[in-house]
């Protein structure tokens, strides 16, 4: 919204006063909440150069942000082992099992997550994590970064009929809390749509 001066020129000042009042927050968990990508690309790198993947060469990150960072399990399988979906998702569940190991150990919150956290709590809005990391790898981070009690709701991508980026665990998640998209507000890393 522009507003106009005495002179009738636009100040280009926008106006907050047409917002919806606000009444619940969903998070991604991986990027929001805290930065596990390292202790993914670490936990992928190893177990893929130890099977001897890419020739025995390491992946670098430039691959691992392109194949593997975001994406649902299910998909990393076709894609790191097409034709052998049984290998892939048994080398998926092993990797999962490596990064728990890492993140019981090296994983940290974001820097002001707990200011943020004690705002939300402070104005009694409703929240949800919503992501595609398989449930244990949820709720191990969840609990490291002592959110157990936080959360009215957690939300698994491959617990829904489509992962993110389909909106499907974000729609779950509001229903989940029942609260309306007009009025929440999503902390996410990768690009989506909320249906209109």
């Amino acid at each position: 919204m522009t507003v106009s001066s005495e002179n009738g020129v636009s100040s280009g000042q926008s106006s907050l006063t047409g917002l919806a009042p606000l009444e619940a927050v969903l998070f991604d968990i991986d990027g929001t909440l805290c930065d596990s990508d390292p202790l993914h690309y670490y936990a992928f790198r190893e177990m893929l150069l130890e099977i001897g993947f890419n020739g025995g060469v390491p992946i670098s990150e430039e691959f691992f942000i392109d194949t593997v960072a975001g994406k649902h399990n299910d998909d990393i399988a076709l894609v790191l082992f097409p034709g052998d979906l049984e290998r892939g998702l048994k080398f998926v569940d092993d990797k999962e099992a490596m990064f728990r190991r890492l993140a019981a150990e090296q994983l940290k919150p974001l820097n002001g997550l707990d200011k943020v956290r004690k705002w939300i709590e402070n104005h009694g809005l409703k929240r949800a994590a919503v992501t595609n990391a398989p449930r244990a790898n949820a709720e191990l981070m969840i609990s490291i970064l002592g959110l157990s009690d936080f959360f009215d709701a957690v939300i698994i991508g491959g617990e829904c009929e489509h992962a993110k980026p389909h909106p499907d665990p974000y729609l779950k998640g509001l229903e989940a809390l029942k609260a309306s998209k007009d009025h929440t507000f999503v902390f996410e890393v990768c690009i989506f749509v909320m249906p209109s």
